[in-house]
């Protein structure tokens, strides 16, 4: 046996059997200091190898009877708290390794609230404060002559992650600040990065070093759910000590390759949401995406196929990160086949959510700002093709904002795939959503493509610049003796002209049957527009010469063109047509829903029909109706002599009564609601059934269940809508089991739009129909849409399909939770 590891064993061995029995504060204090010197802290330190010794075979043994002896007593055995500072310098000057464990072992392992317990969690957290746990790392990372027992790394990495969840639950209430996770995780963060400056240094003087441990931790704080507050600590000091430093960008793709492959997705997702942009992400990672398989799946199919959780910003750091080498360049190629591929898939437009949809959008149209011509041009075939069939099914989508990302997107890859053909146009609002995708298309980081720094995408719909701002951006300097300052008009005043009315040379028509004459066969185009005008006002004003007309007057309206690009002319229609229903509604609702599956209509007209019984129906169900006058803008040209005013003259009249009489009643004059007879009661199966009678029977140029998805959604919205407006009617039973049918049937439907329509139907009926009638007459029917209400909820990948469906279950509980009591 070793002599000198015999002295070490024996020495250690008496310490802990004095610090066992003695009650001598000068005898315990002598003991330490003699073991002090295993550490090398004093004057005359042990040798080397005796200090390696102690460190490997004693240390944690001595520890572990450090911790059993402390009491208050034992504490109080020297003046001053001389014993305690002692005793702690083992646990902070020590093998930081050993040190946590038994720290983190005595924690764990005493029972409840107690001195020993608080002492332990005080003497923990000054260790943390003492910069020792990036001791412990560091401890790790130099091993690499002898490698650590794997069981010892994985306990140590346990333990290094999980000490707020390990402490927070033994200590419960009585646990420090410095546990809590928001302060011990950006404190780890920044020991991660002392390590790693204390690496950069190693291999500065030569010496080798490994930071498997370090990537262990700082995967598994990231698969933990602490993205964001450790990489909120480490990328911004990564970012400024990799700037222009060779060194610290191999450290840090090294610290990110050794990252095991079950946390490589949490690790990547967070940094690439936490750089600031892609120069930044491609320092950190480097040609990750080129070595690991697992780093490629996630930089390339996770995060922009699986999952739609990155922001704007953050997608432009991830493609542009691709884009930046040009060894990674072909991935941004493949990149953009798979994303048009996906967005021209028929089966993803009806399935994805619109959030998803304009996810891929974006990406799309990142990854044609980054990419050149002669890149594009290798597969221009193939990415046609994709767009092409996206195209068409967006535009063939119900929903708008489909259609518009469908419209943005093909004119946009139109023009950078193809440049020397004919460019798409669409019309389409200019809203928030067109900005921010025209903005993806023609940013682009300055020299970012190495085969391509100097061209950019040019915008379809960018505008003419201005004459003067042509060359150069300057204003065009004005020829020589030019007196535009000498025949300036400023200082003349204005005619006010805000109160001249444009004159007519044809009269408004008066009567209902002359406005018939001018819309159908009058030439003079002046007439024409004005007879449109004027012939709301007119049919509530004579309902009898209407009514003889009704039906005649509808057709005309219905086939009524614009030919005169009158301001408003859809509104004028509308208005007229909704006010003839309005009049004799059972005749017109009758010639309506018989035209809405009649051939020769365009599919406009078709929703027009749509339209105009919803807001009759809408007008005949509103109380207080009858003698209303027209709320539609002033009857203008149409306007009778004097009729303007009569109003005028009566409120100064009015007013001066209310001005000379006095009132001894208190309190304000109260108007009580319109009431009277609802007119939409007897006519509510007009409107209602002959729509849904036939939705199933297919037409040569109409097939509800076929490609005019769009007309479907709006019926069932319109059907929903009468369903609303006839409550407490006669027909609300016969009308609500009606629609409940027509539901199921179509329940299934793949377009979201028609499927809001449906659910909005559903809700229709339950707040229509009585509660009792519902119970005892739709039982089975009322289960049944239970079932698929839930399974919507819970499945359906349209976002407002789902809160539809809630809103719907929650109506149906609440007419259970109203039944209860009646039962009882």
């Amino acid at each position: 046996m070793d002599p000198a590891l015999s002295a070490v064993r024996l020495t250690v061995r008496e310490a802990i059997h004095t610090l066992s029995s003695s009650e001598d504060g000068s005898l315990i204090l002598s003991t330490l200091g003699s073991l002090k010197r295993y550490l090398g802290e004093t004057e005359n330190p042990a040798l080397p190898r005796e200090q390696e010794e102690f460190a490997r075979v004693h240390f944690s043994a001595f520890l572990r009877c450090l911790v059993g002896k402390l009491s208050p007593d034992w504490l109080e055995l020297l003046p001053n708290g001389q014993l305690e500072e002692l005793w702690a310098s083992f646990f902070l000057e020590g093998p930081a390794d050993q040190a946590f464990l038994v720290l983190m072992e005595s924690i764990e392992g005493t029972a409840g609230p107690s001195f020993r317990l608080m002492k332990m969690a005080q003497l923990l957290a000054g260790f943390l404060s003492a910069g020792r746990m990036a001791a412990v790392m560091e401890g790790q990372c130099r091993q690499h002559t002898e490698p650590a027992s794997p069981l010892l790394q994985e306990t140590l990495l346990t333990r290094v992650v999980g000490l707020p969840d390990r402490l927070g639950n033994h200590l419960q209430q009585e646990s420090l600040a410095m546990f809590l996770p928001q302060n011990y995780v950006p404190l780890l963060g920044e020991e991660v990065v002392r390590v790693l400056q204390a690496v950069v240094d190693s291999l500065r003087g030569g010496l080798d070093c490994s930071i498997s441990f370090v990537s262990q931790v700082l995967g598994k704080a990231c698969v933990h759910g602490r993205q964001k507050e450790i990489l909120g600590v480490l990328v911004p000091r990564l970012t400024a000590l990799t700037q222009g430093s060779c060194l610290w960008q191999r450290v840090c793709w090294r610290l990110v390759e050794c990252v095991p492959d079950r946390a490589m997705e949490a690790v990547l997702t967070g940094l690439v949401e936490a750089v600031p942009g892609p120069e930044v992400l491609a320092r950190l990672l480097g040609n990750l995406v080129m070595k690991s398989k697992k780093a490629q799946f996630v930089l390339t199919r996770k995060l922009l196929f699986l999952q739609y959780r990155c922001t704007t910003p953050t997608l432009q750091s991830l493609l542009g990160y691709l884009a930046m080498d040009s060894q990674r360049r072909p991935l941004l190629v493949q990149v953009l086949k798979e994303l048009l591929e996906t967005w021209g898939s028929g089966s993803a437009v009806r399935h994805t959510p619109l959030p998803q949809q304009r996810y891929i959008s974006e990406a799309v149209l990142i990854c044609l700002a980054h990419l050149g011509e002669a890149e594009l041009r290798d597969s221009r075939d193939e990415l046609l093709a994709s767009l092409m069939a996206g195209v068409k099914c967006r535009l063939d989508s119900s929903l708008p904002p489909v259609r518009r990302l469908g419209m943005i997107v093909a004119e946009v890859a139109s023009a950078r795939i193809h440049p020397e053909g004919p460019p798409l146009r669409f019309q389409y609002e200019e809203d928030e959503l067109s900005r921010e995708m025209l903005a993806l298309a023609t940013s682009r980081p300055a020299a970012d493509s190495p085969l391509e720094a100097g061209s950019s995408v040019t915008p379809v719909t960018a505008e003419t610049p201005d004459k003067e701002t042509e060359d150069g951006g300057a204003p065009q300097p004005r020829p020589e003796g030019s007196d535009s300052e000498l025949d300036s008009d400023d200082e003349f005043v204005p005619y006010d002209m805000s109160g001249d009315r444009e004159v007519k040379s044809s009269k408004a028509p008066v009567y209902v049957r002359d406005c018939i004459e001018a819309l159908t066969t009058s030439e003079d185009w002046e007439r024409w527009e004005a007879a449109l005008r004027a012939l709301e006002g007119l049919v509530f004003r004579s309902p009898a010469a209407t009514r003889e007309v009704s039906v005649e007057l509808a057709k005309v309206l219905l086939h009524l063109e614009d030919k005169t690009s009158v301001a408003g002319f859809e509104g004028l229609r509308q208005r007229a047509l909704v006010s003839v229903t309005v009049t004799d509604p059972a005749r017109v609702a009758e010639y309506l829903t018989s035209q809405f599956y009649a051939v020769n209509y365009s599919l406009r007209q078709r929703m027009d029909i749509l339209d105009v019984l919803t807001l009759a129906a809408q007008e005949l169900s509103r109380p207080g109706r009858l003698g209303r006058t027209p709320q539609h803008g002033s009857p203008g040209p149409t306007s009778q002599p004097g009729s303007a005013a009569a109003p005028a003259w009566r409120a100064v009249v009015e007013e001066r009564i209310r001005s000379k009489t006095r009132r001894f009643s208190k309190g304000f004059a109260r108007q009580g609601p319109a009431t009277g007879p609802n007119k939409f009661n007897s006519v509510a199966g007009s409107f209602f059934f002959p729509l849904i009678q036939h939705f199933d029977r297919p037409l040569v140029t109409f097939d509800l269940l076929g490609d005019d998805q769009l007309v479907l959604g709006r019926l069932a919205h319109t059907l929903g809508a009468l369903m609303y407006l006839a409550v407490n009617t006669m027909v609300a039973v016969p009308m609500g089991k009606a629609l409940l049918e027509f539901v199921w049937a179509l329940r299934f439907h793949g377009d979201a739009y028609v499927r809001r329509g449906l659910l909005s139907a559903v809700s229709s009926v339950l707040l229509s129909v009585p509660a009792e009638r519902l119970l005892a007459d739709l039982p089975d029917e009322l289960q049944e849409a239970r079932s698929w209400l839930a399974d919507v909820a819970e499945k359906d990948p349209d976002e407002d399909c789902r809160m539809l469906a809630v809103k719907a279950l929650l109506l149906l509980e609440r007419l259970k939770d109203r039944l209860l009591p009646l039962s009882s």
